[in-house]
């Protein structure tokens, strides 16, 4: 059984993240800025664990999530943050999660990214639309940058609709959107696996089962 930390923990992927993992047996903990969603988290089966990213230093950050097997960044703003919390959060989050994993000697990192990173946001786009583009791209190239065992995860558009369990995933996938709760599957079968380490993979619904689709990027 192993440890993994989930920041953003309180996140509609992390929640059903969480609750999958605990079922396959690992141990689970969820990071959340305040204590008022702890209660979804210990019906996930995760331990919350109050930090806010936007606050913490590495040290604590380290001090949390030492001894854990893996780290996911499923944190960000949410829709109508400013442009500014793009940056602290879905940029500097990461970062900071990142620098912290390095110090405390946790190699296995996975980040949710979005579709479209890696690019500029489309002429027009709005300010925050544009800032979080922005953001998760630097979050993605500060990853790469690092000796960690990563993987992004960039998921289409995101739905509530049941999981279907078939995906499509793969650096290129042209476009498209894609269950909440199939992004947490493929993600659990991305640590799993250890599967798509240091690879950057687009995620929508498609035609292979999931365990599948994640096998094909493992090794």
């Amino acid at each position: 059984m192993t440890r993994i930390v989930i920041a953003g923990g309180h996140g509609q992927i992390a929640l059903l993240l969480e609750a999958r993992l605990s079922a396959g047996g690992h141990t689970v903990q969820g990071l959340l800025r305040r204590p008022d969603g702890a209660d979804d988290l210990v019906a996930a089966g995760a331990e919350p664990v109050i930090l806010d990213l936007e606050q913490a230093s590495v040290e604590q950050v380290a001090d949390t999530i030492r001894g854990a097997y893996a780290v996911v960044f499923a944190a960000g703003a949410g829709p109508g943050s400013s442009a500014e919390r793009k940056y602290t959060v879905d940029l500097g989050g990461s970062v900071l999660l990142a620098d912290a994993a390095e110090l405390a000697g946790v190699r296995r990192f996975v980040q949710v990214s979005s579709m479209g990173a890696g690019a500029p946001a489309a002429p027009g786009s709005d300010a925050s639309w544009t800032a979080y583009l922005d953001a998760k791209t630097k979050a993605e190239d500060d990853l790469r940058r690092r000796d960690l065992d990563w993987t992004v995860i960039r998921p289409g558009g995101l739905l509530n609709d049941p999981g279907l369990g078939l995906v499509d995933h793969a650096p290129h996938t042209g476009g498209g959107t894609v269950p909440r709760a199939d992004v947490a599957e493929v993600l659990a079968e991305v640590l799993d696996q250890g599967a798509a380490v240091r690879q950057t993979l687009e995620l929508v619904s498609g035609a292979v089962p999931v365990f599948q689709a994640v096998q094909a990027w493992k090794g």
